[in-house]
Order: C-alpha cells, then sequence, then structure tokens
C-alpha cells in the first residue's frame, strides 16, 4: 500500500455540538485538543522508557490516514501489563500540570470495567460521553481524554479465556447497578483488578496478548486478541505530522480486528474508503466544551 495515496481526508468536518448562540464543535478541533495531550503522554512515555502502542481506530487511522480517521472522536493507547505500575508512576511524577489522570490506583471511585484502564484529561475542557449505563465518578474532572489500556497476557485455550471472562460478566451487571444507585461497589471492583492481575500472571508464558478480562463488554469469543509478534517490538509511525508507537504487524491485526476490507482500497487511481458513509459519524460524544470545564448551551 502506498502510504502517501491515503491522505485525503476527502474535505468533510464533523460536527459534534452546535451550541444556542450558533457556535459549533468540530471532530477536527477535538482532534487537536486529543492530540496535545497524546503528545504528552509521549513525552512521559520517552522519558521513562515505557513503550505504548496506538490500538483499535487509532492504529487504523496510521494505515488510511497518517493519523486520525476523519469522523474518530477518541484516541487509544495500550500499555503492557509489565510496564503499567512503572507508566501509572511516570504520570504521577512527570505529567504536566495542563493534564490530569483517572485510574483505580489513584481513586477507588474509578470504574474497573469502564474499559480504559486510565483516562488522561486535559484541564479547561468538558465531556460527556455518550454513555448511559456508567458516569465519572472522579472528582477532578470531566475533560477531554486519551484512554488507555492495559495490553495483557491472554490464555491461548479460547474457551478458558472466555470462562474467566464470563466471571467478570457476572459481575458487571452488579458493579453497574451499585454505581448508578451512588454507591461505590469497592470490593467488586477490587476483585476484578485482583482477578485480572492474577489471569495475566498465569498466561505470562502465551504468546497472544488483549485488553484485559477486566473489559467485559466485548462480544463473546470475538474479543480482540493477537500475537504478540505482530504486536512487538512497537514501530515508530507517521501520525498527523508526529511520530507515534503501534503495532509491529499493523496490517494484519487490522484486518483480524476490522476485517479484511478495513483497509483503502485502490480503485486504479486512487485509495478509497471501505466503510459506508451513513457509518461515518462520531459516536462517543454526548456534550462538549473546548473552552470551559462545564457543560455549555
Amino acid at each position: 500500500m502506498k502510504k502517501n495515496d491515503c491522505i485525503d481526508k476527502s474535505g468533510i468536518d464533523y460536527v459534534l455540538k452546535t451550541y444556542s448562540d450558533g457556535k459549533s464543535v468540530t471532530v477536527k478541533e477535538l482532534q487537536a485538543e486529543i492530540l496535545k495531550i497524546m503528545d504528552e503522554i509521549h513525552r512521559v512515555c520517552e522519558k521513562n522508557d515505557i513503550k505504548y502502542c496506538l490500538i483499535a481506530g487509532s492504529a487504523l487511522g496510521i494505515c488510511n490516514y497518517r493519523g486520525f480517521i476523519p469522523w474518530d472522536d477518541d484516541m487509544d493507547v495500550a500499555i503492557d501489563r509489565k510496564d503499567w505500575k512503572k507508566f501509572v508512576n511516570a504520570m504521577k511524577n512527570d505529567l504536566n500540570s495542563d493534564f490530569y489522570f483517572d485510574s483505580y490506583e489513584i481513586d477507588k471511585k474509578y470504574n474497573t470495567i469502564m474499559g480504559p484502564t486510565m483516562k488522561v484529561r486535559k484541564h479547561g475542557t468538558y465531556i460527556e460521553e455518550a454513555n448511559f449505563l456508567l458516569k465519572n465518578r472522579c472528582k477532578r474532572g470531566n475533560g477531554i481524554f486519551v484512554d488507555v489500556i492495559i495490553y495483557d497476557n491472554i490464555n491461548e485455550n479460547k474457551f478458558i479465556d472466555e470462562i474467566c471472562r464470563s466471571v467478570v460478566k457476572v459481575i458487571m451487571p452488579f458493579i453497574v447497578l451499585f454505581d448508578n444507585l451512588h454507591i461505590n461497589p469497592i470490593l467488586l471492583k477490587s476483585f476484578v483488578v485482583w482477578f485480572s492481575n492474577k489471569y495475566s500472571r498465569w498466561c505470562e508464558s502465551s504468546k497472544l496478548v488483549s485488553q484485559p478480562i477486566s473489559v467485559p463488554w466485548e462480544k463473546f469469543m470475538h474479543e480482540p486478541v493477537f500475537l504478540k509478534s505482530d504486536v512487538y517490538p512497537v514501530k515508530l509511525y507517521d501520525f498527523e505530522g508526529r511520530k507515534y508507537y503501534s503495532y509491529n504487524n499493523i496490517e494484519k491485526i487490522m484486518k483480524q480486528w476490522y476485517g479484511n476490507n478495513c483497509l483503502k482500497k485502490f480503485d486504479g487511481e486512487k485509495y478509497i474508503e471501505t466503510l459506508p458513509v451513513d457509518k461515518r459519524k462520531p459516536k462517543h460524544i454526548k456534550e462538549i466544551n473546548l473552552d470551559g470545564e462545564g457543560p455549555r448551551y
């Protein structure tokens, strides 16, 4: 694939929110702010010799656009399990004061089954996710964010892996119930963290890696699981004029995750987007304000 032919973003900018005064916030404006957070994560990781990996839609954006997918309204980063404690300590000690982060290690109100293991946020901004099950209970704020997740050791027996994931899936409704009753189910959340850590140590010799079993939201038997040799060692790729790390075998992993048709196709003259037009839309945000720490209407 000729990467230089995969940059055209068709000139479309997607509107996230229009306020009562007629002013709008677009995906491009949000992406510009998200890049500031990602630049800081990259800086902290480089300073502390921690390798991260852009994953999911962020990695697909590398393949198709050398940056953000035009309608993508978030960014996803993975940190290897063995580097997680080091990463948390680095964020505690080296994160610039323009940013802050939420994770279970520093705030037991953080929801361990939310998906990301950490959210790195930017001061002076506000976002409300389109998530009707779990709310942000941490008190530092609701700034725009980059999601950071552990990449964990995964059992090579798919059925054993699913049985272990099912333990968390059984607990999930009770965590959601208590959370929505404004009761912090700290014992249940602590068990999920302990169980996930124990599972990872048990599978340390596995050839497979994925998001931890503490993430209960993937479809049964369809979790995105990859060979460690396809993920590591991570490589530097172009991303919006920067260099960020992602998968060692990025195109193979994207096809595993999103299907063989996920990469742009060459029509004889140019590369074209394969995702249907009606699915090209931002999907994570309910309310947003890039100029203040509360909602604007």
